[in-house]
């Protein structure tokens, strides 16, 4: 691959600022990681907040980094998300004006479901539960509306933006790419379709547009790989909320549904086999999911432990620092080690 690249998440808001321990210092810090030890020449930069994005990119290009720039508003109308790409774009502009060649600007990600107004439903859930169980991703109906607003999006972005766009679809969303510079999709593994997980990709790549899997990942236990997209929904989610509610939560430790097995070998394989079936087919870029994700802590009590469900190349401390980086709270799993491995060759 041309591009080797992590996500890096400065706070996506969905129920909750993903990055609530944000920190210019600390995204400095672990943008030179990154870039110095994870090996990589390419971040993808997600996050609501427009000057946080701006930031984080900022100092990447300083380090010679290619930066994605992500701007990501979730669960709002197609009205709303339009206008909020469009402003980003000028952000885009300016950081592409300073670093010619450098950034690379996403209209958004999976927007079937986490933009209102393609599948009926409030909420994320309430549209994954339409989309998939009341037949409208088999009937195709939410291609025509999505292509509409891609349509819209990237004409508006490209107003102010003068540089390459792409777009993080899903493998059900067919998307127009001739509106694109990159074509990109969020590809993950699962027990159902490995056997034609590469031959997925083959169709994207003859279409003669550089190809960018803009995520995959594995999370932290055995079974995670069986579906890999899927693999986070293991969190007990009442104990979860209850343990984000002031005072209260102090009483309510947040858990996982069941007993799991903690399995930092198989989310490196998962991930190691998955850039090697990216090579294998042409892939141009890939991009790991993700670095850190402060939302799910290790807890050293396994029933506790929120990493397990985290797809993060590193596990996250509440209250301590790391071994292997005194200065940084987490410390780095053995997937950090293999796609640094793979990246360095």
């Amino acid at each position: 691959m041309k591009r080797k690249g992590v996500c890096y998440d400065v706070g996506r808001y969905l129920y909750g600022d993903w990055r609530k321990d944000y920190n210019p210092r600390t995204v400095q810090r672990e943008l030179d990681i990154i870039k110095n030890d994870l090996h990589c020449n390419a971040v993808r930069i997600c996050g609501r907040d427009i000057a946080r994005l701006e930031t984080a990119s900022e100092y990447a290009l300083q380090l010679g980094l290619e930066v994605w720039f992500c701007p990501e508003l979730w669960n709002k109308s197609p009205e709303k998300t339009l206008d909020y790409t469009a402003k980003s774009a000028e952000v885009a502009e300016r950081l592409r004006k300073r670093y010619p060649d450098k950034v690379v600007m996403s209209v958004g990600s999976e927007l079937t479901l986490f933009m209102k107004g393609i599948v009926k439903g409030r909420s994320l859930w309430g549209r994954m539960r339409n989309a998939f169980h009341g037949g409208l991703v088999k009937s195709g109906k939410h291609n025509k509306p999505l292509n509409e607003y891609l349509f819209k999006v990237v004409e508006a972005v490209r107003k102010a933006y003068y540089g390459p766009v792409t777009y993080a679809s899903l493998p059900f969303e067919q998307v127009d790419w001739g509106l694109f510079d990159f074509i990109g999709i969020d590809h993950y593994r699962a027990e159902q379709i490995n056997d034609r997980y590469t031959d997925m990709l083959k169709p994207l790549v003859a279409l003669g547009k550089p190809v960018a899997v803009m995520e995959f990942g594995c999370c932290t236990y055995q079974g995670a790989e069986l579906n890999t997209g899927r693999a986070f929904d293991i969190v007990d989610i009442k104990s979860l909320i209850m343990h984000r509610i002031p005072l209260l939560g102090r009483f309510v430790q947040a858990r996982l549904k069941g007993d799991y097995v903690r399995d930092e070998t198989l989310q490196a394989r998962e991930i190691v086999e998955s850039l090697q079936a990216f090579d294998s087919v042409g892939v141009e870029s890939g991009f790991v999911f993700t670095f850190v994700h402060p939302q799910n802590p290790y807890n050293e009590n396994p029933r506790n432990d929120l990493d397990m469900a985290s797809y993060s190349l590193v596990k996250f401390y509440e209250g301590k620092h790391g071994v292997t980086y005194p200065d940084m709270t987490w410390e780095p799993k053995e997937a950090f080690k293999a796609v640094a491995d793979y990246y360095k060759k």
